[in-house]
């Protein structure tokens, strides 16, 4: 099992999570994080860090939520690790409680 960066992410970019992984799975793109889930060791740290509950364990992630898993996969492959924390995105407040964010998703 690994966990899933889902769409409460996109636009925010928290990286709180980033500090707390011991294994450094995390990837970051322009706007979103993913989760690399061969690196994953499924330690549920990030879990708890994530200001916007955007972290699930690949079993748990919600049903309209899904198809981040395999979004996670492709995307891990593409962008580069991130290791330290970062500032989030400068208007991450503004969009921490709206959904339907997918079509804002860069990549």
């Amino acid at each position: 099992m690994t966990y899933v960066v889902t769409e409460s992410c996109i636009k925010c970019k928290y990286t709180d999570c980033v500090d707390v992984c011991p294994v450094d799975c995390f990837r970051e793109g322009p706007n979103f994080l993913v989760i690399d889930p061969d690196e994953c060791i499924d330690c549920t740290l990030c879990v708890a860090e994530c200001p916007v509950e955007a972290i699930f364990a690949e079993d748990d992630v919600p049903t309209d939520q899904q198809h981040f898993t395999a979004l996670n996969a492709e995307l891990s492959k593409a962008w580069k690790p991130i290791i330290e924390k970062k500032d989030a995105l400068s208007d991450a407040d503004d969009w921490a409680k709206i959904t339907g964010k997918l079509d804002k998703l860069e990549r």
